[in-house]
């Protein structure tokens, strides 16, 4: 199906010259702007900072995983691993870097000292045994986050579009201690989540969910969901989105006991990396909302995605209203792409990153009142 307009989009693996960047596409509400805060590396996905500032960058298909050493003027990145299978999972405590390929967790210990000193990188220690982790590549790239009870959450995707599970094993969020022991499974019934954030007032999860393809154009739509209490079941593969019972693996009843999304995210759109942001630089009806990369779609003839929502929560805190926050990389009238948003993250100063796995690039969005709002 290569040369139908249902088929995947290949990501470039070479460098995107910062003049080819697509920055002019980029449009936000009023106040906002974006500038190239690092770029030059190509499939660059999700990302955790270090406590000395140091940004790491997880890829899929170019097997990197990328350091970006901010100096004030301009960033320079280095590659710290590479020949992985799919790392994109990154994250960082007590000064290690944790990195998920597939089924192999590695932890990087006292890697920004290393950088800082110009010295090569140590050979991490895997922890691949003590994880334990499915070796599937369907659905098997991993995000990693720190909760705030100190345990690292990985996601482990179903081996499938769509299929029946082992319900403890695939289509699920786990959490471990960060040396991989006491496996708990958190959420059931979850497809392919390659996102999630802790409400940074209940310490709730909330997570991103992509939809099973090959149901129809429009859907089901990828979810965001929220989960109030560990070992809830969000459907799959009997019952998506907002109660689409599956027609294949589904019957009368399937969405009974379900938790539904807090919200649809479009169908195909592959919502992915998000964040509550908790800065002080935007302006104040930003506090605790999600932004939230929605990567593209494809399996749809008109595309959707390629952008960044907002997520405004309801006030019981249940639900979410979503939004446009950073639009252009998609222009609908000839239904093409210049760039695939996949993650964001939120800087010390309030300002929001955002990678961009098609042009090798993290762009940098920051606030500043509008002179007619003074």
């Amino acid at each position: 199906m290569s040369d139908s307009p249902l088929a995947p989009h290949a990501t470039p693996l070479t460098v995107t010259e910062k003049e080819d960047i697509p920055l002019d596409h980029l449009r936000m509400p009023d106040g906002f702007s974006a500038e190239i805060w690092a770029h030059g590396m190509p499939g660059a996905r999700m990302m955790a900072r270090g406590d000395d500032g140091t940004l790491f960058v997880g890829t899929r298909s170019i097997g990197r995983v990328y350091a970006v050493r901010d100096n004030g003027d301009e960033r320079e990145h280095v590659i710290i691993a590479e020949g992985l299978t799919q790392p994109n999972g990154v994250a960082f405590k007590d000064g290690s870097l944790y990195v998920a390929a597939i089924n192999r967790i590695f932890r990087y210990d006292d890697i920004e000292s290393q950088l800082a000193d110009g010295d090569d990188v140590a050979e991490p220690e895997e922890l691949t045994e003590a994880f334990g982790l499915p070796d599937d590549e369907h659905h098997g790239w991993k995000f990693l986050a720190f909760g705030p009870d100190g345990r690292l959450y990985i996601p482990v995707g179903a081996p499938c579009n769509g299929c029946e599970v082992d319900e403890d094993t695939h289509a699920t969020i786990h959490s471990f201690k960060p040396d991989g022991s006491d496996m708990r499974v958190e959420a059931r019934g979850v497809r392919n989540s390659v996102g999630f954030d802790f409400h940074p007032e209940t310490g709730e999860l909330w997570f991103t969910d992509n939809g099973q393809d090959w149901l129809g154009e429009h859907g089901p739509q990828d979810e965001l969901n929220r989960l109030s209490e560990p070992g809830e079941h969000f459907g799959f593969p009997y019952c998506h989105a907002h109660g689409v019972i599956d027609p294949e693996l589904g019957s009368e009843g399937a969405c009974d006991g379900v938790t539904m999304p807090a919200a649809l995210m479009g169908g195909h759109a592959a919502a992915l990396g998000m964040r509550f942001y908790t800065g002080d630089m935007f302006p104040e009806e930003y506090r605790n909302a999600i932004f939230i990369a929605r990567r593209g779609s494809w399996n749809r003839t008109l595309s959707d995605g390629y952008d960044v929502q907002v997520a405004h929560l309801s006030e019981d805190g249940e639900r979410a209203a979503i939004s446009p926050f950073m639009v252009g990389l998609l222009d609908p009238r000839e239904n093409a792409f210049s760039g695939r948003p996949v993650d964001v993250l939120q800087m010390p100063d309030g300002s929001l990153l955002v990678s961009d796995e098609q042009n090798g690039a993290i762009y940098r969005i920051s606030y500043e009142t509008p002179e007619y709002m003074e």
